[in-house]
């Protein structure tokens, strides 16, 4: 008997030999529901068990230590603060996850001996929290249904304070069914007076320094956030230029300015329950991220990609004697831009019929480089 045993884990043990052979040089992927944890060639051979066990204890409980923080998720039950017309405190719930160790283990072996594959998907069991959003509120606010991001890198410090100051008095706002969302109703008065600082805004077909810059990368995200969702745009206008900002993680067309009382932003909640609109500032990465819950009713929105024509070139650069600034220095008050018109599409459809459609126009001019020249002996 412990002759067949020896034998059989020495079959083992060259199967395995053979099998480690082919992952020289090679990773393997293991994936979750929102992560994936990269296994390299080392941590791949600890697993492979060379006496009687498809899978070494020792490496499989070292890779279940390494994965579980990144894999597993905690439950979370819901939270909805409802008060003065206003949502002070929303976290939706969330679905934990727990690694279903022994399937896991056995896929995973099975995986050991197959190369090619290259990735897993993690076993997991899923856990659920006791109180989700449906439970706690009746104005319908059950799941994301649209999301918007835009980037800010190289925003100047008051155009970042500016961007996070209009995302906090747009989060927590609720639209009723039938009614509309006016971004400058929302946020009100933009000056010093409201805590605003100076950054840069296009005024006068320049650029130049201004209360409340930065607040229109609240209001493209909206606009993404709302076209994502497939709510009707009944009010956007586009910026005069191609700003760059708005093209970090974006093709060109995708933006939204607003200046009371002459440009605004609003979308119409044709759902047949609330809305909301939360956001997210992140100043160290420079994102943000506008995200809107109510119920899915079906709809799927789609937007087409941007069409590009009429591209002219910048005007040549303009340099400005200032007599405040030593001569020989050079300071940098605009930045060129290509003129370009720019149109998408964007229909939205439900149950396999077409409930919206419309197509968004820019007609960016070109721009010039503008430098300060100093002057001062």
């Amino acid at each position: 008997m412990q002759v067949v045993m020896a034998e059989e884990e020495e079959v083992q043990a060259n199967k395995a030999k053979e099998a480690a052979k082919k992952w020289l040089g090679k990773k393997l992927i293991l994936k979750g529901r929102d992560s994936q944890v990269i296994i390299d060639n080392e941590e791949i051979l600890n697993l492979f068990g060379l006496s009687g066990t498809t899978v070494n204890e020792t490496g499989f409980e070292a890779l279940i230590e390494k994965i579980t923080p990144k894999i597993e998720t905690q439950a979370r039950d819901a939270v909805f603060v409802f008060k003065d017309d206003r949502v002070n405190e929303f976290q939706p719930e969330i679905v934990g996850s727990k690694i279903d160790i022994p399937l896991f283990k056995q896929v995973l072996g099975e995986t050991l001996y197959n190369p090619e594959k290259g990735e897993l998907e993690v076993s997991l069991i899923l856990t659920y929290p006791d109180i989700t959003t449906g439970d706690i509120n009746d104005l319908g606010i059950k799941e994301l249904i649209g999301r918007g991001s835009s980037e800010f890198a190289h925003s100047i410090p008051g155009r970042v304070f500016n961007v996070n100051l209009a995302s906090t008095r747009i989060s927590g706002v609720l639209v009723p069914p039938g009614e509309e969302f006016s971004f400058n109703a929302v946020v009100g008065e933009i000056s010093r007076e409201t805590g605003y600082q100076s950054a840069y805004i296009i005024s006068g077909g320049r650029t130049v320094l201004g209360d409340g810059g930065g607040v229109c990368q609240v209001s493209t995200t909206v606009f993404r956030a709302a076209l994502n969702a497939g709510l009707p745009i009944t009010e956007r206008k586009a910026h005069a230029y191609r700003v760059g900002y708005y093209e970090q993680d974006s093709k060109p067309g995708i933006d939204a300015t607003v200046y009371n009382p002459t440009a605004d932003l609003k979308f119409k909640n044709d759902t047949e329950h609330h809305i909301l609109v939360q956001t997210y500032v992140d100043t160290k990465t420079m994102k943000m991220r506008v995200d809107i819950f109510g119920t899915k009713d079906g709809r799927v929105a789609k937007i087409s990609e941007p069409r590009v024509s009429g591209q002219t070139p910048p005007p040549a650069t303009m340099y400005v004697d200032d007599p405040t600034l030593v001569k020989g220095t050079k300071k940098q008050i605009d930045w060129s831009a290509w003129g370009a018109k720019v149109s998408f599409d964007y229909t939205v459809e439900k149950g396999g019929q077409m409930v919206y459609e419309k197509t968004f126009y820019s007609n960016y001019q070109p721009w010039q480089a503008v430098y300060l020249v100093g002057m001062k002996e």
